[in-house]
């Protein structure tokens, strides 16, 4: 059994407290956590010896023995913490309770810490690894020459280099030296796999990197063997994909394999075109006559479009998305308006005429299919050209009124949506197609409004009568008028199931009445001739 010797600090003098660790014959090591290594530290009167290898503290801090009541510890492998019976020091302290050992610290917290690990069969080794890591935190691990040489590059280099039979091998500026220590005790077990299975995705990431530090091989395959097979949750993603990506850079030999098993989970060498993949994606949910599966999948790809839309890298693939969706919207389109005429009996003969049920139901789906499509546009500002096509779409309106509004009201959503989007700045159409859109698909879209309200679950009055009211007020001031004369009209006859426009009613009427521009800078030209 091999042993962790923690040590108590004084000045000069160490005083060490034998803690087991788990070097069974299967090879399960278990290194000290730091949280033993910092809070069973604690520093008493200093004495005279020193060792200038390791550091030492500025003054020293003369105080009282303090009598402590030691605990009897049971003997557990799993926590390297306790002292088994057969090591206890006869009369020492070094057993503290957390109460004193809090009081003692607050004097002494500054003063370095030592701890002394040996690993292997006790009293057999030939090699002292000193680990100087932050604040002063020092670690002395008593190891054999042969076991290290044998796993790792570095330690084969260092005593190659130093001179023969050099007792002591120090190493500045240790960055993690709970990984450090808990890397080199890898190399006394037999089984890494079965040992780093038991520890998490952070865990093995930190060894990760000091095996590489230490051209430690074996212990980088078992590490990246692990990280190939286990699930990353959360944030784990990312740290390992800049772990291995970084091992991949330095061609560490050897590695090559398993770092390229890992990146195969996020990264594809094929050369599928990803037109036709997201071609392929959205077909199938335009396609889908479950509701809920539909329903779900709209939600998810409409938010991966959006976040992918956010990624400056990702222009190339933009434009190709946008084309594919633009081929999606003119099928959709196609299919509209030929329902449309099945619907009101205008279809041509050679063609059969499905159930009246059946061709409203995909009225309402293909309607639904295009607000979803253009909803993608308006998020990624590339909904122009649908606002085209929409303007273009005079036998659609005209069969839009013949059709009982049970049956046509879905459409109307998508003239809202654009008309929201026209008011919020995210479709930017030219003003002739913006005058088209209200001359052709405004009256539509009064004559449904009882019905969007009630029958449309995502329907927002407010926003829809905002986005009409700015889109309005966009256009000339003598188109501005025509249509809210007209919309007056149907608002005084039938109240609640017609938009509310008033805000836009109140600015035209300033704009046309109150503050009249064109008058005012008439009346500024004639004042300024008449003061000349």
């Amino acid at each position: 059994m091999a042993e962790i010797r923690l040590t108590r600090l004084e000045q000069g003098q160490t005083k060490i407290k034998n803690v087991p660790i788990a070097v069974t014959p299967e090879g399960f090591w278990c290194c000290p956590s730091p949280v033993p290594f910092q809070k069973t530290l604690k520093t008493q009167t200093p004495l005279n010896k020193s060792k200038s290898s390791l550091p030492t503290p500025r003054t020293s801090i003369p105080k009282k023995q303090i009598p402590i009541t030691e605990k009897k510890p049971t003997f557990t492998p799993a926590r390297p913490g306790t002292l088994p019976d057969n090591e206890r020091n006869s009369g020492s302290d070094a057993t503290v309770l957390v109460e004193p050992e809090r009081k003692l610290r607050t004097k002494n917290e500054s003063l370095p810490r030592k701890v002394s690990i040996e690993l292997g069969e006790p009293g057999t080794s030939d090699l002292k690894v000193i680990l100087l890591g932050k604040q002063g935190f020092a670690v002395r691990l008593s190891v054999h020459k042969n076991v290290l040489t044998e796993h790792s590059t570095f330690f084969e280099d260092k005593l190659y280099e130093e001179k023969p039979g050099l007792p002591c091998i120090e190493i500045d500026d240790c960055e993690d030296v709970e990984s450090f220590v808990e890397t080199v005790g890898l190399m006394y077990c037999k089984d890494l796999k079965q040992r780093l299975i038991k520890q998490n995705v952070s865990r093995v990431l930190s060894i990760l990197k000091v095996a590489e530090q230490l051209g430690y091989n074996s212990c980088v395959e078992s590490c990246l063997e692990y990280l190939e097979a286990v699930p990353w949750v959360g944030d784990e993603e990312e740290k390992v994909v800049s772990s291995v990506v970084r091992l991949q850079g330095k061609g560490t030999e050897g590695e090559g394999t398993g770092v390229t098993s890992v990146l195969k989970r996020v990264s594809s060498k094929t050369t599928n075109d990803p037109k036709d993949t997201i071609s392929n994606i959205l077909e199938q949910v335009l396609n889908s006559n479950e509701e809920r599966g539909r329903r779900e999948m709209k939600h998810i790809v409409l938010k991966l479009m959006r976040e992918n839309s956010c990624l400056p890298s990702s222009s190339g693939l933009a434009d190709i998305c946008n084309d594919t969706i633009y081929s999606l919207c003119r099928s959709c389109l196609n299919s509209l308006l030929s329902l449309f005429r099945q619907a009101t009996g205008q279809e041509s003969a050679d063609k059969p005429i499905a159930g009246q049920d059946q061709v409203v139901k995909q009225i309402i789906l293909e309607a639904d299919n295009l607000l979803w499509l253009l909803e993608i546009l308006a998020e990624r500002k590339a909904a122009e050209e649908f606002a085209v096509m929409w303007a273009a779409q005079e036998e659609l309106a005209l069969l839009h009124g013949k059709l009982p509004v049970v049956s046509r009201y879905r459409v109307s959503c998508i003239t809202a949506r654009l008309f929201v989007g026209i008011g919020r700045g995210e479709v930017l159409p030219c003003k002739d197609i913006r005058h088209s859109l209200l001359h052709m698909w405004l009256q539509p879209l009064i004559s449904d409004y009882g019905w969007l309200q009630h029958g449309c679950r995502s329907f927002d009055r407010k926003v829809v009568e905002e986005g009409i009211g700015r889109t309005i007020l966009t256009l000339p001031l003598e188109d501005q008028q025509s249509i809210l004369l007209a919309w007056l009209s149907s608002f005084l006859k039938a109240g609640d199931n017609c938009p509310n426009l008033q805000k836009a009613f109140e600015v035209w009427w300033r704009r046309a009445f109150i503050r009249p521009y064109t008058d005012q800078g008439n009346l500024f030209l004639s004042d300024s001739s008449s003061r000349e």
